[in-house]
């Protein structure tokens, strides 16, 4: 039985790359720097995501990804690099403004609410991640948020799973009575088994879970190659094709 779940956000339960181009196009506008173009999209994707995947692997702090990634997408453009923090600041805030639910994720977690704990679990910014919840709706339906910037530990860090694990079982101690599965009782604390992660990222997401030991499904729509070191129990092209595991796993 799955009496967790882990939700990640950007790019699986909300479409990101939407919100991203909007957002930088905007500031594009609202800074004075001329026409965002898809090329420039393109190579500040190479940039942000190299640094992302150095911050997975513990090679850089947070702040660096945020704010270096824009000094050096400037820098490669031959723009102004002074303007890198306030350029950040003002992205956190749009990326919560433009909301495009992936395979209608929102009707899906408002279904599957009360049949099982779900838990937001985040690298985002706490700034972006609120504004995102606020206006899909999802700050309604979760019952527990996760986000590293407040935990101190970034997915795929077993830091980030185990403050995870303290405090779902706070959790579920107060409130599993309420859900339907637990015949009105509380049922202990929650085994590894019976917690599962979903989510896009072969290298926070599924590399996370693997590290806490918790089942995984893979968020896979593009039909991207497996890595043969991870280990991943389910993989998925729609995200409705979660309520099918959770009955498969009862």
């Amino acid at each position: 039985m799955i009496r967790a779940v882990l939700w990640d956000l950007d790019n699986t339960l909300l479409d990101f790359d939407v919100a991203e181009k909007e957002a930088l196009t905007r500031e594009f506008k609202e800074f004075g720097l001329g026409e965002f173009t898809d090329q420039m999209l393109k190579d500040y994707m190479v940039i942000n995501r190299r640094r992302w995947q150095a911050l997975e692997r513990g090679e850089m702090e947070k702040q660096e990804v945020l704010e270096g990634r824009y000094r050096e997408f400037f820098a490669f453009l031959g723009k102004d690099t002074s303007i890198a923090a306030a350029f950040n600041d003002r992205y956190q805030e749009l990326l919560g403004e433009t909301i495009c639910f992936r395979d209608d994720s929102y009707e899906l977690v408002k279904g599957m609410k009360g049949k099982v704990l779900q838990c937001m679990a985040s690298n985002g910014t706490k700034k972006a991640q609120t504004g995102k919840l606020k206006n899909s709706g999802f700050d309604k339906l979760f019952d527990l948020f996760f986000i590293s910037e407040e935990i101190g530990a970034e997915k795929p860090a077993v830091e980030f799973f185990d403050v995870c694990f303290d405090e779902i079982n706070k959790w579920l101690m107060e409130n599993e009575a309420a859900l339907p599965y637990s015949g009105g009782k509380y049922l202990g604390e929650i085994s590894k088994d019976e917690m599962i992660i979903i989510g896009d990222s072969l290298t926070s997401d599924i590399r996370g879970g693997n590290n806490a030991g918790i089942k995984c499904c893979w968020y896979n729509p593009k039909g991207l190659e497996r890595s043969a070191d991870l280990k991943i129990d389910y993989e998925i092209k729609n995200l409705q094709d979660v309520t099918g595991i959770l009955d498969e796993l009862k």
